[in-house]
């Protein structure tokens, strides 16, 4: 293919929630020889897929006479969990000066997705050329590394003696924190409340980003200034002091840090003047808050099953009413919403086999009706390879059931629960997994869901309910917590909100991203929330 230079993109419109910077680590091994009187003098290019074609985003520095390069250049990208970002490396040979890649050898390339890199931390792969062929023995090996300070810092503070402001009573004090500004002024950073009528204060500790505190610098300078609060926003001045995060951590449970609290006014003038009192730091721990991506490059597996809705309601499949009618396209709703999720979230299973259930219908030879059975037909194995695996086995067992009812999904919550359960048990952050029911209609054992999806609040899981043709869902919008806290039949509180839910017809006439990015958008922070509340750090996670 021709290989162009087009100006990067502009950065994607991604979730609020899970946008932060990947670095990619390249280097080349065994690189085809193009150079007749040296070896070859390679560079890494990288380019992105934006709108079905590859753009350029950025380009290494190039190793001279090297077949082995570890390129010193890193390729920093904006990384969104909820979106397919496909990738291409290609190594070219550099024999001139030009910026055209056509003017250079072409040493192999590889292409994947972003998530597969994340979610291996480390790859190495066959470099290919323009035939698909292997470039000689040539590999290339991607390393991705988050870019970002997770670390934070957690301060318990007190005051002893400070200066009376208060005419008829006593201070009122407060503290402020503030670090240097690129401009050279402080910048504010942190206040605390105040503690009313006292010249003892103990001010309730505080968590703050350290990239917040100190720019990540724990031997920067800051400043604690100690205010008398007064409600006019006039508020008088106690005295302060500079030192450094470093210090502070000198600060233990069982012996504070004292520091003197200082005006320096008052220390002019006063020859006898010693301090407006003193500020105790009782206690001061760094940790780190780690993000979604974290739990990813540290090995957790996302653990994917698919719940599909077999019921009466959805029309006989032969007719092209049916929600199950599957179009001279070769598709339907239920097959779209498979492909938007289960295409993002392959990159995350390393065996990419998914348990796929189906429920709501008869089946052969007695025609029971079945509330959670394989649609491979296969309950000791009911695992299908990748999505293309789901689709085939889903598309294989339509002419061989009957669809039946109720809509019954507490039986294939609990089914994936169990799972969840057991791998509560290893007391790691290995395992997260997601359940995409599809359906066309009304939940039957509505009591028997909420207290599933209850007890399932407790557990490494999310669900996510896409909701097909043109039915009420409003018990759906009941399940998915975003707006009132969901209670089972015995009134006991789900821990957390782990239902996603989206009505399919939203988003027919948009672009099939969209429908992705809707229902992935609150699972990185579902994530996150189950291991910080089970006080699980990633498994391969650094001291802070």
């Amino acid at each position: 293919m021709a290989y162009t230079v087009t100006p990067a993109p502009p950065g994607p419109v991604g979730s609020q929630y899970c946008v932060c910077k990947v670095e990619l680590s390249i280097c080349g091994q065994n690189l085809l020889d193009r150079d007749v009187t040296s070896k070859s003098d390679p560079f890494c290019v990288l380019f992105m897929e934006v709108n079905g074609k590859w753009v350029e985003l950025d380009r290494t520095e190039t190793a001279v006479n090297n077949l082995n390069p570890a390129f010193a250049k890193k390729f920093i990208i904006d990384y969104h969990f909820e979106e397919v970002q496909k990738l291409k490396f290609a190594l070219f040979d550099q024999d001139k000066s030009s910026t055209q890649l056509y003017e250079h050898d072409f040493l192999g390339e590889f292409s994947c997705t972003l998530g597969m890199i994340v979610s291996s931390k480390k790859i190495t792969r066959t470099l290919l050329l323009g035939n698909g062929k292997p470039a000689g023995k040539g590999m290339i090996t991607i390393a991705a590394q988050e870019l970002s300070d997770n670390r934070v810092i957690t301060l318990s503070m007190a005051g002893r003696k400070l200066d009376k402001k208060d005419l008829f009573g006593k201070s009122d004090p407060f503290l402020e924190f503030h670090k240097p500004g690129d401009d050279g002024k402080w910048m504010l950073v942190h206040r605390t409340e105040v503690i009313k009528y006292t010249l003892d204060p103990v001010w309730k500790p505080f968590t703050v980003p350290l990239v917040s505190l100190c720019d990540g610098d724990v031997e920067k300078l800051i400043k604690v200034v100690c205010y008398d609060y007064d409600s006019d926003g006039g508020h008088d001045f106690i005295g302060e002091f500079q030192t450094s995060v470093a210090r502070l951590c000198e600060a233990q449970d069982a012996s504070p840090l004292e520091l003197e609290c200082i005006n320096p006014k008052k220390q002019k003038k006063k020859k006898n003047y010693k301090n407006s009192g003193i500020i105790i730091v009782k206690s001061c721990k760094i940790t780190r808050d780690f993000s979604f991506l974290d739990y990813i490059l540290g090995g957790c597996q996302l653990m994917f099953t698919v719940g599909i809705d077999f019921t009466a309601s959805n029309g006989n499949p032969q007719e092209p009413s049916s929600l199950h009618y599957i179009n001279p396209l070769g598709t339907n709703e239920y097959l779209s919403a498979i492909w938007a999720v289960g295409q993002i979230i392959q990159d995350y299973d390393s065996d990419k086999m998914f348990p796929a259930l189906g429920f709501g219908a008869q089946l052969p030879p007695d025609w029971k009706v079945s509330h959670e059975f394989a649609i491979n037909f296969n309950p000791r194995n009911p695992f299908c390879s990748g999505v293309e695996g789901i689709v085939q086995a889903y598309s294989a067992c339509l002419p061989h059931i009957r669809f039946y009812g109720p809509t019954n999904f507490s039986p294939i919550i609990n089914h994936v629960a169990r799972f969840a359960a057991q791998a509560t048990q290893q007391e790691t952050a290995s395992q997260y997994f997601i359940l995409l029911i599809i359906t066309d209609g009304v939940i039957s054992d509505m009591d028997e869901t909420r207290h599933a999806v209850v007890q399932a609040s407790k557990l490494p899981m999310s669900i996510i309910i896409v909701g097909v043709g043109n039915a009420d869902f409003a018990a759906m919008e009941f399940l998915d917590g975003d707006s009132r806290v969901l209670h089972s039949y015995t009134g006991e509180e789900a821990v957390r909100d782990i239902v996603q839910f989206v009505p399919f017809r939203n988003f027919r006439n948009v672009p099939k991203e969209t429908l992705a990015k809707a229902v992935l958008a609150e699972l990185p922070q579902q994530v996150v929330q189950y291991f910080k509340h089970q006080n699980l750090p990633p498994i391969n996670s650094e001291p802070a």
